[in-house]
Order: C-alpha cells, then structure tokens, then sequence
C-alpha cells in the first residue's frame, strides 16, 4: 500500500512538472469542526473486555505550508490538532460495567496532493484531494492519572473552495473526511500494556469536519 501510494504522488508530480507556470508556497492555516464519532468492541471482542464509547466533537486547528507545482496542483504538509474526550463505558468478562471519560488529544501530520480549479479572472477556486501520513495519539485516564500513546497511517480525503480577497490573501472552506488506519476493522488501539488506562481496545476513528480558514501566497 505504502509503495503504490509512493508511485501515484511521484506520477502526479511528475505529470505536473512539465506543465508548470507558476511555482510558489503559500500558508494554509485552519480551524475545523469535528463531529463526534461512536466506537465500540465489535472488532475486539475475543480479549475478554467490553466497551462502547464516543469520541466528542470539538475544534481541530492547525496549519500548511503547500507547494504549488503549478496554479493547478499542490503538495502540502499539513498539522493538524484536536483536544477533545472520549467518555468510554466498558466492563472485563465477569466484573462491573465501568465508566471513564477519557482525555484524547489527537495530532495529525498529513501530505495532501491537491488539484485545483479556478476559472480565468475568478476570484472564487475550488480544490479536492486526498491525504496519507499519521497520527500520533494521547489517551489520559483522569482517574488515576495514568496515559497511553498511539501512532497509526491515516488517510484522508478533502475538497472546498477559496475565495481570493486580494492577489495574496484568501478566505479558505473546505470538508474533510479522515479515518484512521489499522489491519483489523480498519480500527485505531489504545494499548494499555501496564499503564492502567483501563482499557483496551480497537476504537474505530472516523473524523468529519468543516472548517474555515485562510491561504495566504508567500511568494
């Protein structure tokens, strides 16, 4: 997977290259509204524990410096940040139910190829692509203190509009759709090891946002 991904951006830039005008860079920032997304143990039923929960919405924020082949295609690095909870009811094959609400912060590091469409003497461009890189997790269990760390591939899809204020500002609104990577059920661990989280578990994460933001050309 790894290497055809490789191969599809390596063909895109190439492809791109020869076709380039206007070379540049130009900084992405970005403030999202990420919706809450529900989980539970139905990929892991087979380790004794059972567990429903919910990862909260909240504000994901962050930011992009993206390299424009030509006015028609950008690669971008981008940051991506959420603080938010997950309040998690799970219970071991013969004991209590339990309740914790969990601290999750949550940061992705993403490449985003990007294709853009903007007519001739509009201000208004429109953009869509895709998105591959990690993400690098905190789970904090608030009751005894105790956390846990994570990092998985997350791949992701995007599309919205800029609106170009002046020849160097936008006023950027895109939707973004990321899921989070794993080999069973396409689901996201919170391995506990001894850190007495408190639980274990593959925790399907599928994240959709709105946002708005700003585009700034540097060159």
């Amino acid at each position: 997977m790894k290497r055809a991904l490789v191969v599809v951006i390596f063909f895109l830039l190439f492809s791109n290259l020869t076709f380039a005008q206007e070379e540049g860079l130009r900084l992405n920032l970005y403030g999202n509204f990420v919706f809450a997304d529900k989980f539970d143990s139905y990929y892991d039923r087979g380790n004794g524990y059972f567990y429903s929960g919910r990862i909260e919405e909240g504000l994901q924020w962050g930011g992009g410096l993206e390299y424009m082949v030509n006015p028609a295609f950008g690669v971008e690095l981008m940051y991506l940040r959420q603080d938010t909870n997950s309040p998690t009811r799970y219970r071991f094959v013969a004991g209590p139910d339990q309740f914790t609400n969990f601290d999750l912060a949550i940061n992705y590091v993403l490449i985003n190829p990007t294709k853009y469409f903007r007519v001739p003497g509009s201000p208004f461009e429109a953009y869509g692509g895709f998105q591959v890189g990690g993400v690098f997790a905190n789970l904090r269990n608030p009751d005894n203190g105790r956390d846990d760390t994570a990092t998985k591939l997350a791949v992701g899809i995007r599309g919205g509009g800029i609106y170009w204020a002046s020849d160097y500002v936008g006023i950027k609104a895109q939707a973004q759709f990321i899921s989070v990577v794993q080999s069973v059920g396409g689901g996201f661990y919170f391995g506990t090891g001894g850190s007495g989280v408190g639980v274990s578990s593959y925790s399907s994460i599928y994240q959709f946002g709105l946002g708005l933001g700003l585009t700034l050309k540097l060159n």
